[in-house]
């Protein structure tokens, strides 16, 4: 039995489509940290229709640069739950970005923060409604932190803010 000998095949030269194509690949992997660092910050917020100091966060959101689509919902457990958080750290909207949820009154800077060291979290929040927080100003003012929740449920404090 006469074996024989494997052939070298030649490459395809590589063409412009192969090319163009190729880039396009690569692009769809880099484009979320490319948006974020290009300031593409897009987020979706999920409110009830008569809650007022959601309208103060998004409002906040906006002057810091994002885009917020805004969606108004009579209940807000089934956007929680979806995204692991439990109710004692629930507050009185819900934001998605990326992976993350961001549950009430977080900072902006703290979202951006959050999406810049892209922790091994589902979702970061203000628990309740602390005074003095993003959209809750009128309310006075307050020491509160903001909380990671991390993957397996747990928390780990995240942001200080009002001197906490």
């Amino acid at each position: 039995m006469v074996v024989a000998e494997p052939q070298e095949l030649p490459m395809p030269p590589v063409t412009s489509n192969r090319r163009t194509a190729l880039m396009a690949g690569l692009a769809v992997i880099a484009i979320p940290t490319a948006a974020l660092a290009q300031g593409a910050k897009r987020i979706t917020v999920y409110k009830t229709p008569w809650c007022g100091c959601c309208g103060g966060w998004v409002d906040h959101m906006r002057r810091a640069g994002w885009t917020a689509q805004v969606v108004e919902l009579e209940d807000l457990a089934p956007i929680r739950a979806r995204h692991g958080i439990p109710d004692r750290l629930s507050s009185c909207h819900t934001g998605v970005v990326g992976r993350y949820a961001i549950e009430g009154h977080v900072p902006a800077s703290d979202v951006e923060r959050l999406l810049r060291e892209a922790p091994a979290a589902r979702a970061l929040t203000a628990p309740g409604m602390p005074a003095g927080s993003p959209g809750m100003e009128s309310a006075g003012r307050e020491p509160y932190v903001t909380l990671l929740i991390l993957a397996d449920g747990s928390t780990r404090t995240f942001g200080r803010h009002n001197g906490a």
